[in-house]
Protein backbone atom coordinates (compact mmCIF):
# COMPACT_ATOMS: atom_id res chain seq x y z
CA UNK A 1 0.00 0.00 0.00
CA UNK A 2 1.38 3.61 -1.21
CA UNK A 3 -0.36 6.35 1.15
CA UNK A 4 -0.59 10.21 -0.12
CA UNK A 5 -2.10 13.09 1.05
CA UNK A 6 -4.53 15.81 -0.82
CA UNK A 7 -4.28 19.52 -0.52
CA UNK A 8 -6.40 22.04 -0.41
CA UNK A 9 -4.77 23.93 -3.74
CA UNK A 10 -3.13 27.08 -2.88
CA UNK A 11 -0.41 29.26 -4.33
CA UNK A 12 0.22 30.39 -0.72
CA UNK A 13 0.50 27.02 0.71
CA UNK A 14 2.58 25.59 -1.57
CA UNK A 15 5.23 24.25 1.09
CA UNK A 16 2.54 21.45 2.37
CA UNK A 17 4.45 19.08 -0.64
CA UNK A 18 7.56 19.91 0.93
CA UNK A 19 6.08 19.49 4.41
CA UNK A 20 4.40 15.81 3.42
CA UNK A 21 7.85 14.55 1.30
CA UNK A 22 9.58 15.34 4.35
CA UNK A 23 7.30 13.00 6.23
CA UNK A 24 7.96 10.73 3.76
CA UNK A 25 4.49 10.12 1.90
CA UNK A 26 4.74 8.39 -1.93
CA UNK A 27 2.57 11.49 -3.38
CA UNK A 28 0.73 14.90 -2.99
CA UNK A 29 -2.64 15.25 -4.99
CA UNK A 30 -4.02 18.66 -5.46
CA UNK A 31 -7.75 19.65 -5.96
CA UNK A 32 -9.01 20.95 -8.76
CA UNK A 33 -11.83 23.34 -8.38
CA UNK A 34 -11.63 26.99 -10.00
CA UNK A 35 -14.33 28.56 -8.24
CA UNK A 36 -13.03 27.81 -4.47
CA UNK A 37 -8.67 26.99 -5.21
CA UNK A 38 -5.84 28.90 -6.71
CA UNK A 39 -5.52 26.69 -10.28
CA UNK A 40 -4.39 23.31 -9.57
CA UNK A 41 -1.62 23.22 -12.79
CA UNK A 42 0.25 26.49 -11.56
CA UNK A 43 0.66 25.78 -7.65
CA UNK A 44 1.53 21.63 -8.99
CA UNK A 45 4.33 23.54 -10.87
CA UNK A 46 5.39 25.57 -7.47
CA UNK A 47 5.32 22.11 -5.48
CA UNK A 48 7.47 20.61 -8.43
CA UNK A 49 10.33 23.06 -8.42
CA UNK A 50 10.55 22.53 -4.83
CA UNK A 51 10.61 18.81 -4.13
CA UNK A 52 12.37 16.37 -5.51
CA UNK A 53 11.11 12.94 -5.04
CA UNK A 54 7.60 12.71 -4.14
CA UNK A 55 4.89 11.97 -6.62
CA UNK A 56 2.53 15.15 -7.68
CA UNK A 57 -1.05 15.30 -9.72
CA UNK A 58 -4.69 16.54 -9.36
CA UNK A 59 -6.89 14.98 -7.59
CA UNK A 60 -8.57 15.11 -9.84
CA UNK A 61 -8.35 17.31 -12.67
CA UNK A 62 -11.96 18.01 -14.15
CA UNK A 63 -12.93 17.08 -17.70
CA UNK A 64 -15.67 19.85 -17.98
CA UNK A 65 -13.29 22.73 -17.40
CA UNK A 66 -10.29 22.22 -19.74
CA UNK A 67 -10.52 20.46 -23.46
CA UNK A 68 -8.15 17.47 -23.44
CA UNK A 69 -4.86 19.50 -25.57
CA UNK A 70 -5.19 21.70 -22.77
CA UNK A 71 -5.19 19.44 -20.13
CA UNK A 72 -2.24 17.33 -21.39
CA UNK A 73 -0.40 20.51 -22.15
CA UNK A 74 -0.81 21.61 -18.88
CA UNK A 75 0.59 18.16 -16.72
CA UNK A 76 3.29 17.49 -19.50
CA UNK A 77 4.85 21.25 -18.25
CA UNK A 78 4.27 19.99 -14.60
CA UNK A 79 6.49 16.89 -15.62
CA UNK A 80 9.16 19.12 -17.27
CA UNK A 81 9.60 20.41 -14.27
CA UNK A 82 9.56 16.78 -12.31
CA UNK A 83 9.91 14.11 -14.79
CA UNK A 84 8.69 10.86 -14.17
CA UNK A 85 7.10 11.32 -10.80
CA UNK A 86 3.98 13.07 -12.14
CA UNK A 87 0.28 11.56 -12.75
CA UNK A 88 -2.57 12.83 -13.74
CA UNK A 89 -6.13 12.02 -13.04
CA UNK A 90 -9.45 13.17 -14.66
CA UNK A 91 -13.02 12.90 -13.82
CA UNK A 92 -16.25 14.42 -14.39
CA UNK A 93 -16.33 17.45 -12.40
CA UNK A 94 -19.01 17.28 -9.81
CA UNK A 95 -17.87 20.54 -7.41
CA UNK A 96 -16.11 22.20 -9.57
CA UNK A 97 -18.96 22.36 -12.12
CA UNK A 98 -21.72 22.19 -9.56
CA UNK A 99 -20.14 25.12 -7.85
CA UNK A 100 -20.99 27.15 -11.43
CA UNK A 101 -24.54 25.34 -11.55
CA UNK A 102 -23.37 23.01 -14.33
CA UNK A 103 -23.47 19.27 -14.23
CA UNK A 104 -20.86 17.16 -14.58
CA UNK A 105 -19.55 15.63 -17.87
CA UNK A 106 -21.99 12.59 -19.16
CA UNK A 107 -20.24 9.10 -19.41
CA UNK A 108 -20.29 9.33 -23.34
CA UNK A 109 -18.77 12.64 -23.49
CA UNK A 110 -16.02 11.77 -20.51
CA UNK A 111 -15.22 8.34 -22.01
CA UNK A 112 -14.02 10.43 -25.22
CA UNK A 113 -12.49 12.90 -23.45
CA UNK A 114 -10.59 10.19 -21.79
CA UNK A 115 -9.38 8.33 -25.10
CA UNK A 116 -8.18 11.80 -26.63
CA UNK A 117 -6.25 12.13 -23.22
CA UNK A 118 -4.69 8.93 -23.49
CA UNK A 119 -3.33 9.50 -26.65
CA UNK A 120 -1.73 12.99 -26.28
CA UNK A 121 -0.42 11.51 -23.16
CA UNK A 122 1.40 8.76 -25.02
CA UNK A 123 2.60 11.30 -27.64
CA UNK A 124 0.47 10.59 -30.07
CA UNK A 125 -1.54 12.31 -33.14
CA UNK A 126 -5.55 11.82 -32.16
CA UNK A 127 -8.56 12.72 -33.89
CA UNK A 128 -10.47 15.36 -31.61
CA UNK A 129 -13.07 16.93 -32.12
CA UNK A 130 -14.42 20.53 -31.06
CA UNK A 131 -17.15 22.14 -31.47
CA UNK A 132 -19.24 19.98 -34.11
CA UNK A 133 -15.56 20.05 -36.17
CA UNK A 134 -12.75 16.88 -36.04
CA UNK A 135 -9.13 17.35 -36.71
CA UNK A 136 -5.91 15.12 -36.26
CA UNK A 137 -4.01 17.04 -33.00
CA UNK A 138 -0.90 16.13 -31.91
CA UNK A 139 1.67 18.32 -29.40
CA UNK A 140 4.75 19.30 -31.05
CA UNK A 141 7.83 20.71 -29.99
CA UNK A 142 8.57 18.00 -28.06
CA UNK A 143 12.31 18.62 -27.70
CA UNK A 144 12.54 21.99 -27.31
CA UNK A 145 11.70 21.92 -23.20
CA UNK A 146 8.13 23.06 -23.71
CA UNK A 147 6.45 19.87 -21.89
CA UNK A 148 7.89 16.28 -20.88
CA UNK A 149 5.49 13.52 -22.71
CA UNK A 150 8.63 11.52 -22.76
CA UNK A 151 9.25 10.59 -19.30
CA UNK A 152 5.32 8.55 -18.83
CA UNK A 153 2.66 10.52 -17.23
CA UNK A 154 0.11 7.65 -15.74
CA UNK A 155 -3.44 8.61 -16.34
CA UNK A 156 -5.89 7.68 -13.34
CA UNK A 157 -9.76 7.80 -13.86
CA UNK A 158 -12.21 8.94 -11.39
CA UNK A 159 -14.67 6.20 -11.27
CA UNK A 160 -17.45 4.12 -9.65
CA UNK A 161 -20.34 3.53 -12.07
CA UNK A 162 -20.36 0.80 -14.75
CA UNK A 163 -19.56 2.82 -17.73
CA UNK A 164 -16.66 4.89 -15.65
CA UNK A 165 -14.86 1.66 -14.75
CA UNK A 166 -15.16 -0.06 -18.12
CA UNK A 167 -13.74 3.53 -19.80
CA UNK A 168 -11.32 3.34 -17.11
CA UNK A 169 -9.88 -0.24 -18.30
CA UNK A 170 -9.91 0.99 -21.77
CA UNK A 171 -7.92 3.85 -21.41
CA UNK A 172 -6.91 4.40 -17.81
CA UNK A 173 -3.25 3.26 -15.94
CA UNK A 174 -5.17 3.49 -12.79
CA UNK A 175 -8.37 3.76 -10.79
CA UNK A 176 -9.73 6.83 -8.72
CA UNK A 177 -12.11 5.00 -6.28
CA UNK A 178 -14.75 6.48 -4.38
CA UNK A 179 -15.60 4.62 -0.57
CA UNK A 180 -15.71 1.40 -1.92
CA UNK A 181 -16.19 -1.71 0.35
CA UNK A 182 -13.80 -4.53 -0.50
CA UNK A 183 -16.97 -6.55 -2.59
CA UNK A 184 -17.35 -3.21 -4.38
CA UNK A 185 -13.66 -2.98 -5.13
CA UNK A 186 -13.71 -6.23 -6.67
CA UNK A 187 -16.68 -5.58 -8.81
CA UNK A 188 -15.46 -2.64 -10.02
CA UNK A 189 -12.07 -4.60 -10.84
CA UNK A 190 -14.68 -7.15 -12.80
CA UNK A 191 -15.52 -4.35 -14.80
CA UNK A 192 -12.36 -2.58 -15.41
CA UNK A 193 -11.39 -6.20 -16.44
CA UNK A 194 -14.36 -6.17 -18.82
CA UNK A 195 -13.76 -2.60 -20.35
CA UNK A 196 -9.85 -3.46 -21.21
CA UNK A 197 -10.91 -6.97 -23.07
CA UNK A 198 -13.13 -4.78 -25.35
CA UNK A 199 -10.81 -2.94 -26.51
CA UNK A 200 -8.07 -6.08 -26.78
CA UNK A 201 -5.65 -4.55 -23.70
CA UNK A 202 -4.53 -6.48 -20.74
CA UNK A 203 -4.77 -5.31 -17.61
CA UNK A 204 -1.32 -4.96 -15.40
CA UNK A 205 -2.17 -7.17 -11.53
CA UNK A 206 -2.29 -5.44 -9.30
CA UNK A 207 -4.21 -2.41 -11.06
CA UNK A 208 -3.57 0.56 -9.01
CA UNK A 209 -6.65 1.85 -7.47
CA UNK A 210 -6.86 4.91 -5.35
CA UNK A 211 -9.07 5.94 -2.63
CA UNK A 212 -8.87 9.57 -1.95
CA UNK A 213 -10.54 9.60 2.05
CA UNK A 214 -11.05 11.55 5.15
CA UNK A 215 -9.06 10.06 8.23
CA UNK A 216 -8.30 11.55 11.60
CA UNK A 217 -6.34 9.42 14.51
CA UNK A 218 -8.41 9.82 17.37
CA UNK A 219 -6.29 10.14 20.82
CA UNK A 220 -7.05 7.58 23.57
CA UNK A 221 -10.55 7.86 24.57
CA UNK A 222 -10.96 10.68 22.29
CA UNK A 223 -14.69 11.00 21.44
CA UNK A 224 -16.14 11.91 17.84
CA UNK A 225 -17.52 15.17 18.97
CA UNK A 226 -14.36 16.36 20.60
CA UNK A 227 -13.81 19.85 19.65
CA UNK A 228 -10.35 18.60 18.16
CA UNK A 229 -12.64 16.40 15.97
CA UNK A 230 -14.61 18.45 14.62
CA UNK A 231 -12.41 21.26 13.57
CA UNK A 232 -9.91 18.83 12.05
CA UNK A 233 -13.20 17.09 9.58
CA UNK A 234 -15.93 19.12 9.93
CA UNK A 235 -15.65 20.67 6.51
CA UNK A 236 -15.00 17.18 4.86
CA UNK A 237 -18.46 15.96 6.57
CA UNK A 238 -20.08 19.02 5.76
CA UNK A 239 -19.05 18.57 1.96
CA UNK A 240 -20.80 15.22 1.75
CA UNK A 241 -24.31 17.76 3.07
CA UNK A 242 -23.88 19.95 -0.04
CA UNK A 243 -23.33 16.76 -2.65
CA UNK A 244 -26.45 15.50 -0.72
CA UNK A 245 -28.08 18.59 -1.46
CA UNK A 246 -27.10 19.30 -5.01
CA UNK A 247 -28.54 16.01 -5.62
CA UNK A 248 -31.63 17.06 -4.33
CA UNK A 249 -31.97 20.18 -6.46
CA UNK A 250 -30.74 18.37 -9.97
CA UNK A 251 -32.95 15.39 -9.25
CA UNK A 252 -35.64 16.06 -7.29
CA UNK A 253 -35.62 12.65 -5.37
CA UNK A 254 -34.20 12.26 -1.69
CA UNK A 255 -30.22 11.30 -1.87
CA UNK A 256 -29.30 8.18 0.26
CA UNK A 257 -29.01 9.11 3.76
CA UNK A 258 -27.54 6.45 6.80
CA UNK A 259 -30.54 6.39 8.88
CA UNK A 260 -28.98 7.43 12.06
CA UNK A 261 -28.28 10.74 9.87
CA UNK A 262 -31.74 11.05 8.79
CA UNK A 263 -32.24 13.75 11.52
CA UNK A 264 -29.18 15.82 10.53
CA UNK A 265 -29.78 15.45 7.21
CA UNK A 266 -34.10 17.15 7.79
CA UNK A 267 -32.49 20.05 9.88
CA UNK A 268 -29.72 20.63 7.04
CA UNK A 269 -32.46 20.78 4.48
CA UNK A 270 -34.41 23.82 6.55
CA UNK A 271 -31.33 25.41 7.48
CA UNK A 272 -31.01 26.03 3.50
CA UNK A 273 -34.23 26.53 2.70
CA UNK A 274 -34.44 29.31 5.66
CA UNK A 275 -31.56 31.02 3.67
CA UNK A 276 -34.13 32.48 1.01
CA UNK A 277 -31.46 33.54 -1.76
CA UNK A 278 -31.80 33.52 -5.65
CA UNK A 279 -30.76 30.06 -6.87
CA UNK A 280 -27.40 30.95 -8.07
CA UNK A 281 -26.49 32.67 -4.76
CA UNK A 282 -27.77 29.83 -2.90
CA UNK A 283 -25.48 27.36 -4.81
CA UNK A 284 -22.19 29.51 -3.66
CA UNK A 285 -23.79 29.77 -0.38
CA UNK A 286 -23.86 25.82 0.17
CA UNK A 287 -20.97 25.54 -1.03
CA UNK A 288 -19.15 28.10 1.11
CA UNK A 289 -16.10 26.38 3.05
CA UNK A 290 -16.26 23.36 0.85
CA UNK A 291 -13.68 20.84 2.33
CA UNK A 292 -11.78 24.17 2.79
CA UNK A 293 -13.13 25.51 6.36
CA UNK A 294 -16.24 24.53 8.51
CA UNK A 295 -18.85 27.29 8.41
CA UNK A 296 -19.41 28.30 11.90
CA UNK A 297 -23.45 28.18 11.24
CA UNK A 298 -23.02 24.44 10.03
CA UNK A 299 -21.12 23.07 12.75
CA UNK A 300 -23.89 22.05 14.53
CA UNK A 301 -24.35 19.27 11.56
CA UNK A 302 -21.10 17.77 12.23
CA UNK A 303 -22.60 15.22 14.47
CA UNK A 304 -20.65 12.11 15.14
CA UNK A 305 -23.45 10.30 13.27
CA UNK A 306 -22.41 12.03 10.33
CA UNK A 307 -18.31 12.00 11.33
CA UNK A 308 -18.90 7.71 11.19
CA UNK A 309 -21.07 8.44 7.81
CA UNK A 310 -18.20 9.88 6.11
CA UNK A 311 -15.01 7.71 6.79
CA UNK A 312 -14.66 4.77 9.07
CA UNK A 313 -10.83 5.94 9.18
CA UNK A 314 -11.91 8.78 12.25
CA UNK A 315 -10.69 6.19 14.91
CA UNK A 316 -7.84 5.33 16.83
CA UNK A 317 -4.52 3.86 14.87
CA UNK A 318 -5.28 0.02 15.38
CA UNK A 319 -8.81 0.44 14.72
CA UNK A 320 -7.85 2.49 11.23
CA UNK A 321 -4.93 -0.22 10.59
CA UNK A 322 -7.49 -2.87 10.76
CA UNK A 323 -10.14 -1.16 8.12
CA UNK A 324 -7.46 -0.62 5.99
CA UNK A 325 -5.85 -4.67 5.63
CA UNK A 326 -9.14 -5.84 3.70
CA UNK A 327 -9.26 -3.02 1.48
CA UNK A 328 -5.60 -3.65 0.60
CA UNK A 329 -6.48 -7.12 0.09
CA UNK A 330 -9.24 -6.30 -2.05
CA UNK A 331 -6.96 -4.39 -4.51
CA UNK A 332 -6.66 -0.89 -3.18
CA UNK A 333 -2.68 0.10 -4.07
CA UNK A 334 -2.82 3.25 -2.20
CA UNK A 335 -4.50 5.53 0.22
CA UNK A 336 -4.33 9.42 -0.15
CA UNK A 337 -5.86 11.36 3.19
CA UNK A 338 -7.74 14.77 2.84
CA UNK A 339 -8.22 17.22 5.59
CA UNK A 340 -9.16 20.85 5.62
CA UNK A 341 -6.28 23.35 5.29
CA UNK A 342 -6.27 24.36 9.11
CA UNK A 343 -5.47 21.71 10.70
CA UNK A 344 -3.84 19.24 7.51
CA UNK A 345 -0.29 19.56 8.89
CA UNK A 346 -1.08 17.81 12.26
CA UNK A 347 -3.37 15.54 10.95
CA UNK A 348 -0.92 14.17 8.06
CA UNK A 349 1.75 13.84 10.54
CA UNK A 350 -0.19 11.45 13.35
CA UNK A 351 -1.63 9.50 10.00
CA UNK A 352 2.29 8.88 8.94
CA UNK A 353 3.81 8.14 12.72
CA UNK A 354 1.10 6.53 14.61
CA UNK A 355 -0.94 4.48 11.20
CA UNK A 356 1.37 4.17 8.16
CA UNK A 357 4.69 3.74 9.75
CA UNK A 358 2.64 0.35 11.84
CA UNK A 359 1.00 -0.80 8.86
Amino acid sequence: MKFGVLANTSISDWELAVFAEKLGYDSIWFGDSQMIWSDVYATMAVAAHNTSRIRIGPGVSIAGTRIPPVAANAIATVNQLAPGRVHMSIGTGHTAMRTMGFDPLKAKAFREYVRVLRALLDGEAVAFTWEGETHEIAHMHRAEGFFDFEHKIPLYVAANGPLACKTTGAYGDGRVAGGESPAQLARSTALMREGAHAVGRDLPEPFPQTHLTTALVLRPGEKLDSERVVDAVGAEVTARMHMSWEILMQTGQEPRVPGDCRDDWEQYKSYVAGLDLPRDALRRRVHRGHCTYLVPEERRFVTPAMIRATSSLIAEPDEIIAQMRPLEAAGLTELVFLCPTGASREVYADLKKQVIDRY
